[in-house]
């Protein structure tokens, strides 16, 4: 916590936490009942204004965070954590046998398959099999697999012949203790980075699919800002507020996930 960066990060996330957690407990009025005429500046019955029916920007903006935060981080964690397996799987076995080709083509070429299906396009395909929340969680997670999956295999490769993993080979330990045991915290930093990068990505995931009309909720974040852009020249804050919002959410868990790897360089150094 000594770089300063990373203290405004944390003080920015700690915020925005805040007020996506306790925004719909305290909205000042319904997100979708009109409050006043459209596009109406803001007044002090409304501090943001107004969009398109007469609805509050502020109710709206605070009903509309954690549908979004909820989605994006339940299918960030899901696809990290499937990588996670995936990719120190594929360091072990590779470790312990050598046959790269064999374990990049169980493990690895099909989720490399997958990562070249473009995250809308998954997304939309998913949802047209699980619909509602449940597949959007599924369709986010399933875009950060693969990525995962290839760093964590890059992270644990050089430390899968240590002592003491070794150690518990000999000892006739299966894979999943070497991989929980043995191989998980040696990786942990690169772990929490990884983990920061897929919930930037799973925001951004979520955002888009607002955008497109099938976010996790119709407040958030991603559908406000599709519906601000016909009237973004009546009420600017309407498109700058959710923007706003979402980029300082990705910038500062961004900079927290370069402070893990950091950290996790100077642990193993």
């Amino acid at each position: 916590m000594r770089w300063p960066g990373t203290r405004v990060a944390s003080g920015v996330l700690a915020v925005l936490l805040v007020v996506i957690v306790v925004g719909p407990l305290v909205a000042p009025y319904d997100p979708a009942a009109p409050v006043g005429l459209p596009y109406e500046p803001p007044t002090p019955q409304a501090l943001l204004g107004t969009d398109a029916l007469g609805r509050d920007l502020l109710s709206r903006i605070l009903d509309g965070g954690l549908p979004m935060l909820g989605t994006a981080l339940a299918g960030a964690v899901a696809g990290s954590a499937l990588g996670t397996v995936a990719g120190l799987l594929a360091a072990w076995w590779d470790g312990r046998s050598g046959r790269s080709r064999w374990v990049e083509g169980a493990v690895l070429r099909p989720l490399d398959t997958l990562a070249i299906v473009p995250p809308m396009l998954l997304v939309l395909l998913i949802l047209t099999a699980f619909t509602g929340h449940a597949g959007l969680v599924l369709a986010v997670a399933l875009t950060g697999v693969p990525l995962s999956a290839r760093v964590l295999r890059a992270a644990a490769a050089p430390v899968v012949t240590r002592a003491h993993v070794e150690a518990a080979v000999a000892r006739g330990e299966g894979p999943a203790w070497i991989v929980g045991r043995e191989l998980l915290p040696l990786v942990a930093g690169p772990l929490v980075a990884d983990l920061g990068i897929r919930f930037v990505a799973a925001i951004y995931v979520v955002t888009a699919a607002g955008f497109l009309g099938v976010g996790p909720s119709g407040t958030d974040w991603g559908t406000l800002i599709v519906e601000a852009l016909p009237g973004v020249e009546l009420a600017p804050l309407l498109l700058a507020v959710p923007v706003v919002l979402v980029a300082l959410l990705a910038v500062s868990v961004t900079v927290l996930a370069d402070d893990a790897v950091r950290r996790s360089r100077a642990v193993l150094a």
